[in-house]
């Protein structure tokens, strides 16, 4: 027997067939890109503001340098007093000012570097390479990149706000002031935020991402109770999905009911109709098969082997319309109870040769999935038959075996050969003229085996007679733990 069909495997394009997949895929793309952008844009106003800071800083230092610039008796630019930061002071330290001196248009520049801080040392800034950003005709802000032979280092640049001042002496040239600080003052704080921000927003994200997977579980699990109560209604343990589901579940859960309890009625209305076609094919067949039997021609004869070929044919389509019937209503029976009861009958009725009947195995513990008159049916034939040809024992096992049971009934009668057995199923067939029957018995067996999706087979027994090997489907009992296989060997003897 094959048990309950399991999921495909998982392939590359195949996230489009799992609900959970997809909503976690697309959920994690649109944290992730909210993410991206709130650090994008995080970072951009931290860089703003700092630089913001940089140049209020740089224009303060700019007024205090404004404010000392005089010119001297001996026509040479003075700074009383220079700007009192220590970092001017410093050699390279990354805070510089510088003033040069325009020329008479007040466009380019005379003499550079008339007066600089100490922090420039004997270095002085080129104007010409300075890359103005903004501000008004009497306060400019750029970047000026660093040279080789110029403050710090060739790969940086300076942070530079300029002012042209005309002081108001007589004579008195038009001159360039500019402060300038180095760009590691702002680009080391932005690289200790941006890796800060890096931090907080990846722990940010994970965070999101796991609370992202508990809310798929905890969202999806109500399909994944739903999925087990199917699976409860398909072993015939329910007969309608119950208990509560979310609001947006609910009309999902009412309508399948209903298809369920319309599908039983139908199933229901099909059996009855079924047995009805049978009982009304039957009552002619009867009356044909009486009177073809009061008469010895070869028209009777042909009446009596159709009639009997007719009664074969309703029988075989009843069977199977039963069994799918049963199916189909998701039925188990106990085993122990019917098994019980056919070997009670089966030793009543060979009581008169003193054939003994008994149960090995644990019959208690498994559910058979079908309809408890189908099994009486195939068991009660095959114990039938065992007991005909018995010489003192018939034994019927029980094992269980994952999702069947395997019922194997021996008798330690003369047996069959190999070569005949398959021919004991065949339609009419009987291997003893002799013994009692119409050989229509196993073929009804095996016609209810197959409808149940089982095997009948015929083997040498141990008991040394024929054993008739059935599988059929088959759930642990309800009361009992499951067992992959029964290895008892508990004997119930009629």
């Amino acid at each position: 027997m094959s048990g309950a069909p399991g999921f495909a495997p998982w392939r590359l394009a195949g996230w489009r067939g799992s609900l959970r997949l997809r909503l976690f895929v697309g959920t994690l793309v649109w944290v992730l890109m909210a993410i991206a952008v709130a650090g994008w844009g995080l970072r951009a106003l931290f860089a703003e503001h700092i630089a913001q800071q940089l140049r209020s800083q740089l224009v303060l230092q700019l007024d205090r340098l404004s404010a000392g610039v005089n010119l001297q008796g001996d026509g040479r630019i003075g700074v009383q007093p220079a700007p009192s930061d220590q970092r001017l002071q410093q050699p390279l330290s990354g805070l510089y000012w510088q003033i040069d001196q325009l020329d008479a248009a007040g466009r380019g520049t005379a003499h550079a570097g008339v007066q600089r801080s100490r922090s420039l040392w004997d270095q002085t800034l080129d104007w010409s390479r300075f890359a103005p950003q903004g501000g008004a005709a009497a306060l400019v802000h750029g970047r000026l990149p660093m040279a080789q032979g110029q403050p710090g280092k060739a790969d940086r640049w300076l942070e530079v706000v300029s002012r042209e001042l005309q002081l108001p002496e007589a004579g008195a040239p038009p001159l360039r002031l500019m402060v300038a600080a180095d760009g590691s003052l702002l680009a080391e704080p932005l690289q200790r935020f941006t890796r800060m921000l890096a931090m907080a927003l990846g722990t940010l994200a994970l965070g999101l991402i796991a609370a992202v997977a508990i809310q798929l579980q905890l969202a999806l699990a109500p399909l994944a109770a739903i999925r087990r109560q199917l699976a409860a209604i398909r072993q015939g343990d329910a007969a309608e999905l119950q208990g509560r589901h979310p609001s947006e579940l609910m009309p999902l859960v009412q309508e399948f009911n209903h298809v369920l309890q319309t599908n039983a009625e139908m199933v229901q209305r099909a059996r009855t109709q079924a047995g009805n076609l049978a009982h009304a094919v039957n009552t002619p067949l009867t009356i044909l098969a009486n009177a073809a039997a009061q008469q010895d021609s070869a028209l009777a004869e042909l009446v009596r082997e159709q009639v009997a070929s007719a009664s074969r044919q309703v029988e075989h389509h009843l069977a199977r319309a039963r069994a799918a019937a049963t199916q189909a209503a998701g039925l188990r029976t106990p085993l122990q109870p019917p098994l019980q009861s056919l070997v009670r009958t089966m030793a009543r009725l060979h009581a008169g040769r003193g054939i003994r009947f008994e149960i090995e195995g644990r019959p208690e513990d498994w559910d058979f999935r079908g309809d408890v008159q189908d099994l009486m049916e195939m068991l009660g034939n095959l114990l039938d038959n065992a007991g005909k040809w018995a010489r003192s024992t018939v034994r019927l096992q029980v094992q269980g075996q994952d999702q069947c049971v395997v019922l194997c009934v021996d008798d330690d009668g003369p047996g069959i050969e190999q070569q005949a057995r398959e021919r004991i199923f065949e339609r009419g067939r009987r291997l003893d003229e002799k013994r009692p029957g119409t050989g229509l018995g196993l073929d009804i067996v095996r016609d209810l085996v197959q409808s149940y999706g089982g095997r009948i087979e015929a083997r040498t027994a141990p008991l040394g007679g024929l054993r008739m090997r059935l599988e059929l489907p088959a759930i642990p009992h309800a009361d009992t733990p499951a067992r992959p296989s029964i290895q008892g060997q508990d004997s119930t003897k009629a």
